[in-house]
């Protein structure tokens, strides 16, 4: 065994330092760094990208190598609390509401705190770490999302250190099961099995999901596997693997009628309802005539109230307070707009391409999720995760890009009124608007 790992060393000399380096920095981000070190966040965010892209170049072809190495680097995090988000603290409180029968949609944490520290292990310090902002509103998270908290909570019992570590495999299990269909999908759509390590190696991934627990990675697996699915014509056990999705994160929504022209006017509608059925069936048990009216007011809010690291919306609303318009009344006007606008983008999406393979529908996808972020007023790092994994079935690199840049706006972090640098917001948008175009003219020129 010594003698296979020493002749393995050699062969790979580079690839090992760069694992080693990867490694350690990965260790910092975890264990010693404060969100409000921005220029610390910074620099190990860069030189993980860096490493990322030559880890790539150099062994591409090897997979149980890169597959290793990318489990590794999730690892690292496994006993560390995370240091970029607080959501954590509500995922275990509506997990705990969960496991205790009591319905996280027709309660705010503000309402019940003073009556449910005796049913909430670490019911105050939850309270406290999620936040005034998540505490003062309902729970926004879809349906299966919080019965893996309930059942978190169940597993890790009083401990938040167990809650975590469940909440942890959950999400490594989550990324490896998208390694694992996303290479399937590939090869099914005749492109290149190692693209998916573009996705699976990716900094802001194993930061944003393994480290800093954000639930897209479970919403991913399924919308992978539900994509590989349609690939081998199992369409219906397709469709109730996408209600999974949409019940994890309502993301996936966007693009359900961009299947449309793929299927056909019957098998859609077929298609449709067995995804609406399994999303009501999944939604049932927490039911309440106060549940949708609360769970709407909650979903609204990130259209109207809520904003960060925008890219057209701060460009429209700088150009607004030129002419006297108040900012908390423009962002109200903003969000009305930008549901309708979205729905007439899927609209042209849905009828404008000319193939209808799933390739195209892929492609599709990635164009409406571009263009509903670039118009959102919120736009938090994790969110770009989707749109790195729907690039690797294009031609298209821009989004890896922008999963670097992104981290630029993490400097409100480091500001004690959270104030956004709109500088630097500026150099994430050339960046990613730059790549862009230059990809678009570069495609255009090779028709």
């Amino acid at each position: 065994m010594s003698n296979s790992i020493s002749r393995f060393l050699k062969l790979h000399k580079v690839s090992s330092i760069l694992v080693a380096l990867s490694i350690v920095f990965y260790f910092t981000f975890a264990y010693h760094l404060q969100r409000t070190d921005f220029p610390k966040l910074l620099g190990l965010f860069f030189a993980l990208f860096l490493l990322y892209f030559k880890l790539i170049q150099f062994e591409k072809w090897n997979l149980k190598f890169l597959l290793v190495v990318g489990i590794i680097f999730r690892l690292v995090f496994i006993c560390t609390e995370p240091n970029l988000s607080q959501d954590f603290h509500r995922f275990i409180w509506d997990g705990h509401l969960v496991a205790n029968a009591i319905n996280p949609y027709l309660h705010t944490p503000n309402d019940i705190i003073e009556n449910i520290a005796n049913v909430i292990p670490n019911a105050h310090e939850l309270y406290e770490g999620m936040g005034s902002l998540s505490a003062k509103h309902y729970s926004n998270y879809p349906p299966l999302n919080q019965l893996i908290f309930g059942l978190t909570a169940l597993i890790g019992g009083k401990s938040m250190f167990g809650s975590l570590v469940v909440m942890r495999i959950t999400i490594l299990l989550a990324d490896i099961g998208i390694f694992y269909f996303g290479r399937k999908l590939l090869k099914n759509l005749n492109k290149s099995p190692q693209l998916i390590f573009w996705y699976f190696l990716n900094p802001l991934v194993i930061i944003e999901l393994t480290g800093n627990l954000h639930f897209e990675g479970v919403m991913l697996f399924f919308f992978i596997l539900s994509m590989f699915l349609i690939s081998i014509n199992k369409w219906i056990w397709a469709a109730v693997i996408m209600a999974c999705s949409i019940s994890i994160k309502l993301v996936p929504l966007l693009f359900l009628p961009l299947f449309l022209r793929y299927f056909g006017w019957k098998k859609s509608m077929m298609f449709y309802s067995v995804i609406g059925v399994t999303t009501l069936l999944l939604f049932l048990p927490f039911y309440t005539p106060e549940f949708i009216a609360n769970y709407t007011k909650t979903i609204s809010l990130w259209f109207s109230n809520f904003e960060f690291n925008a890219s057209i919306y701060n460009i429209i609303k700088q150009t607004a307070i030129q002419f006297d318009a108040k900012p908390w009344e423009f962002i109200k006007v903003y969000g009305k707009i930008t549901p309708l606008l979205t729905i007439l983008v899927v609209v042209l999406f849905t009828f404008l391409p000319k193939r209808k393979d799933l390739n195209q529908v892929l492609a599709s996808m990635m164009w409406v999720l571009t263009i509903y972020y670039f118009m959102s007023t919120t736009l938090h790092p994790w969110y770009c995760i989707f749109l790195v994994l729907l690039a690797i079935f294009t031609s298209y690199r821009y989004a890896i890009i922008w999963s670097a840049a992104i981290v630029l706006s993490y400097y409100t972090y480091s500001q004690a009124d959270f104030k956004e640098n709109m500088w630097l917001l500026t150099i994430e948008y050339c960046a990613v608007y730059g790549f862009l175009f230059y990809e678009i003219i570069a495609h255009n020129n090779k028709k």
